[in-house]
């Protein structure tokens, strides 16, 4: 059996998203994971506007996403093409439309605080939330996951993409790692999903 967009979202959430979602010129479509992003909204021609989800969010990060395409859609429609695409327009829009789902029939208990303070001023992405990412993970299946932030300092790790870096200091808020095989430096994200290499 297929599944449909509401097989991916909390049961709760379902009457409020159909709402939403009552437009005939917004379609919906899941994807399969794509690395580099959980979802995107893009104008489609003769009037017409997509969002596309990736298939393996749980269903907390999949619904945040689709709230947080849809508020493209919305801010566009209201304030216009020229808005910035994470201004205060779609900032504003967000949080009006994800206001409404921060209950406790929908989210965990352990989640709301942090969405509550998260969407005191969202992001462009919720992974830039560190706190609100790694609590979002515990959500995921498949078997535990490792994260920079767990990977011994001078230890090597490997990103989805074979790429292997060593672990460095942490500044403010990201960990310095180096490329082993170019020996450039990149800045990482504390909840970054990585393999560590065993020595």
């Amino acid at each position: 059996m297929q599944k449909t967009l509401f097989d991916y979202i909390p049961e709760d959430a379902t009457n409020m998203v159909q709402i939403i979602l009552a437009n005939d010129n917004l379609v919906v479509k899941v994807k399969n994971e794509r690395k580099t992003k959980h979802g995107d909204y893009k104008e489609l021609p003769r009037g017409k506007h997509q969002i596309t989800i990736n298939s393996n969010l749980n269903p907390y990060r999949f619904l945040i996403t689709l709230i947080h395409e849809i508020a493209h859609f919305e801010a566009y429609n209201k304030f216009g093409r020229n808005i910035r695409p994470h201004g205060k327009e779609w900032k504003y829009t967000f949080q009006h439309l994800m206001l409404p789902f921060l209950r406790p029939e929908i989210f965990p208990n352990k989640l709301l605080p942090l969405l509550a303070n998260h969407f005191k001023n969202p992001k462009a992405s919720s992974d830039t939330d560190a706190q609100l990412a790694l609590a979002l993970k515990q959500f995921d299946e498949g078997p535990p996951k490792t994260f920079v932030f767990q990977v011994p300092l001078g230890n090597t790790f490997k990103l989805y993409n074979g790429r292997v870096f060593k672990k460095g200091n942490k500044r403010r808020k990201r960990f310095e790692c180096v490329e082993v095989k170019t020996g450039r430096l990149y800045l990482f994200n504390p909840n970054a999903e990585v393999e560590i290499i065993n020595k």
